[in-house]
């Protein structure tokens, strides 16, 4: 802080903290009804169909992960679960999400190690093809 600015009081800084919280409220309900008018009440990722109260359990996903970009046609956005938008973010953190080059990627990474690899053999020994289809 510049020596010449003052703080504002507590109760400018109450004031303006409620403003940019109300505003924050109103910019994520605007896109939030947009999108909903825009698709269909069913989550992009598990398919599950909402509607009614249950409405509210369907949220906004910005594709970018940037909550600034909220284009007009919606295409940033896709409408998922509360479920399926935790799980979304879980892995984009564990993921340390920063490329849209990664973005679509929903596949866990390769660690090298597969336990259960040899576990075919074990179960359709080499010499033996696998069965096709009901016995």
């Amino acid at each position: 802080m510049t020596p010449n600015k003052k703080r504002p009081d507590t109760e400018t800084q109450t004031r303006l903290l409620a403003a940019l919280q109300r505003e924050k409220l109103e910019k994520q309900l605007g896109y939030r009804e947009r999108a909903l008018k825009i698709f269909s009440h069913i989550c992009g990722r598990c398919g599950r169909e909402f509607s009614g109260k249950r409405l509210r359990e369907l949220t906004v996903h910005h594709k970018d992960h940037n909550h600034m970009n909220n284009p007009p046609d919606g295409s940033n956005w896709e409408l998922l679960c509360l479920y399926c938008h935790d799980d979304e973010h879980q892995k984009s953190a564990a993921s340390g999400y920063h490329d849209a080059s990664t973005r679509d990627a929903h596949t866990d990474p390769d660690l090298g190690f597969r336990p259960f690899e040899s576990l075919k053999n074990l179960i359709h020994p080499q010499d033996e093809p696998p069965k096709s289809g009901p016995e």
